[in-house]
C-alpha cells in the first residue's frame, strides 16, 4: 500500500498509475486506521461530514440531524471488531452492622406493639417507613426543617428524621395511620379537607399530626401565634 515516489511520474502513464495509488491509498488508509485507532476514526468521520456540511445550505435542524448520525457511526464498532469492554463499576453497598451490634427495642405504634433489633443508627422516620411499612410519614429535607416526617411521641410532636429508633425504647407514638378510629376520620383530617388545608399533599401528614398536638400546647388563640407554632 505504498505511495509511487513524484519522481517516477513525469510520463502520462506513470501520472496514471499515481492517481490510481493515490486514490487507492486515500480509500484503504482511513480503513486502516478506522480499524485499529478509534481517535482516526473519528476524526475521519467527522472530516467528512463537516465537508458536506458547508457545501449544504445549513440549518438548524439539518446540522442536529447530521451532528447525530456522526454520533452514531462514530461509536458503532466495524464489522469484525469487537468493542471494548466497559470497565465495571461496583456500586458501593451500605455495610450492615453485625447481629452483635442490634439493639433490642420495643415501643408501641398506633395502638400496636412492636419489638425488633435495630441497627443503632437508624432514624425513627427510616424505621417507620422501611420496617412497619408506615409510609404515611413522608420523608422531605431530611434536616427536621419541613415537617413531613412529624409524629406523636408521648403525645408530642417531634420529627422522626432527627431521632434514632434506639431512643425510644418503651414509647408511645402516633403516625397518621393512627389517627383514624373505626373508620372516621381524627376531627384535625376532617377539618383539612373541609377548608381545603392539604395543599400539594406531601407535607399534609406531618402538619395534620402537628396541628394535632398544637391543640394541646399553650399558645395563644391569635392567628399569629397558630403560625408560629405550626411553623
Amino acid at each position: 500500500m505504498g505511495f509511487i515516489p513524484a519522481m517516477r511520474c513525469h510520463s502520462p502513464r506513470q501520472r496514471k498509475a499515481c492517481q490510481e495509488t493515490a486514490r487507492t491509498n486515500f480509500r484503504e488508509s482511513p480503513r486502516h486506521a478506522i480499524g485499529e485507532y478509534p481517535f482516526f476514526a473519528a476524526l475521519f468521520v467527522f472530516t467528512k461530514v463537516a465537508s458536506r456540511l458547508a457545501r449544504m445550505p445549513t440549518t438548524r435542524r439539518t446540522f442536529l440531524k447530521q451532528l447525530g448520525a456522526t454520533t452514531l457511526i462514530a461509536s458503532t464498532p466495524l464489522a469484525g471488531q469487537s468493542p471494548a469492554p466497559l470497565a465495571a463499576t461496583p456500586s458501593p453497598a451500605m455495610p450492615s452492622a453485625p447481629p452483635s451490634d442490634l439493639v433490642p427495642v420495643s415501643l408501641t405504634v398506633n395502638g400496636t406493639a412492636h419489638t425488633a433489633q435495630v441497627e443503632p443508627r437508624v432514624v425513627l422516620l427510616d424505621f417507620l417507613r422501611e420496617t412497619l411499612d408506615l409510609t404515611g410519614t413522608k420523608k422531605g429535607c431530611d434536616h427536621g426543617q419541613c415537617g413531613a416526617c412529624t409524629v406523636l411521641v408521648n403525645g408530642r410532636r417531634i420529627k422522626s428524621c432527627l431521632t434514632l429508633t434506639a431512643m425510644h425504647d418503651g414509647d408511645d407514638i402516633t403516625t397518621i395511620e393512627g389517627l383514624e378510629k373505626d373508620g372516621q376520620l381524627h376531627p384535625m383530617q376532617a377539618a383539612f379537607l373541609d377548608h381545603d388545608g392539604y395543599q400539594c399533599g406531601y407535607c399534609t401528614a406531618g402538619q395534620i399530626i402537628s396541628a394535632v398536638a398544637l391543640t394541646k400546647e399553650p399558645i395563644g388563640a391569635s392567628d399569629a401565634a397558630v403560625r408560629e407554632a405550626m411553623s
